[in-house]
């Protein structure tokens, strides 16, 4: 099974096109999990077991590991083999370097971690997207448009008599020779997702911005067409409610999204 198949098949299955994304801030941690001896995998694994039924895709955003030292890396690498194959784990690591540093790079996230997936930033070209493509059963994701304001300063510059984001999501279309290219467009710019589908018709679109970003919803569903597709929220889901019943709220939450994004995809 391909790589877009299994993406298919997890969002046919759970009915839902929603992405948590796993973003663990210490300061933000529930009481709840702060006495165990991994508190940001307790953490992680209660969302999971509240939100698994509804979501295809998981998203744990390298830096807020990183940001943890060794332990981060420990409590990343739990989060990958819990999950273990319930879901698409993406790893939102963005990341864009010459040819023999991404290769180390596409090990790191693949063959080490263990993701199914990955998000690229590929500003020094073919070569940064080359090394994690060629993991033909794995997933990656160029950033295209993102959901910061600030993507204005470069992706909005005019290459050709148009915007360099369309030009990225064209050089998707041309490296996805292993069917395993996606896109990164955000709820933020529903018109530019509707530009860079027409573009790339049949990639797999990550589509964050939801919830706290305060991207439209409703409009980026109808943007993506038939593209496969996700909407990811992270802080507006697991950080839903603080008290005992965290989990509960991050279910609850996640639950209405999920119902947002598919009253607008089925009809």
């Amino acid at each position: 099974m391909t790589f877009v198949e299994r993406f298919r098949a997890f969002c046919a299955e759970r009915r839902s096109h929603l992405c948590v994304g796993l973003d663990p801030e210490p300061a933000r941690l529930p009481v709840a999990v702060r006495g165990e001896p991994d508190p940001v995998f307790a953490f992680n694994k209660a969302i999971v077991d509240a939100t698994l039924d509804v979501a295809p895709v998981y998203k744990p955003n390298f830096a807020f590991y990183e940001a943890l030292g060794l332990e981060g890396w420990t409590s990343l690498k739990r989060t990958v083999e819990y999950i273990g194959g319930r879901a698409i784990v993406l790893a939102d690591a963005k990341r864009g370097d010459i040819e023999n540093t991404q290769r180390a790079y596409a090990k790191a996230v693949f063959d080490v971690f263990g993701f199914d997936a990955a998000t690229v930033s590929v500003y020094p070209g073919r070569d940064a997207a080359e090394a994690f493509l060629r993991y033909e059963e794995k997933g990656v994701f160029v950033l295209c448009r993102t959901s910061n304001r600030s993507g204005d300063d470069l992706q909005n510059l005019v290459f050709d008599g148009r915007p360099l984001y369309e030009r990225v999501a064209e050089l998707a279309v041309e490296w996805n020779g292993r069917g395993n290219c996606g896109l990164v467009v955000g709820a933020t710019y529903p018109a530019e997702l509707a530009s860079v589908v027409r573009i790339a018709p049949g990639l797999p679109i990550l589509i964050p911005g939801a919830g706290a970003q305060g991207g439209d919803v409703e409009a980026s569903v109808r943007a993506a067409g038939n593209n496969p597709f996700v909407v990811s929220s992270s802080r507006g889901i697991i950080y839903a409610g603080d008290g005992p019943d965290f989990a509960e709220a991050a279910r609850r939450a996640a639950l209405a999204l999920r119902d947002q994004i598919e009253m607008v995809a089925t009809h």
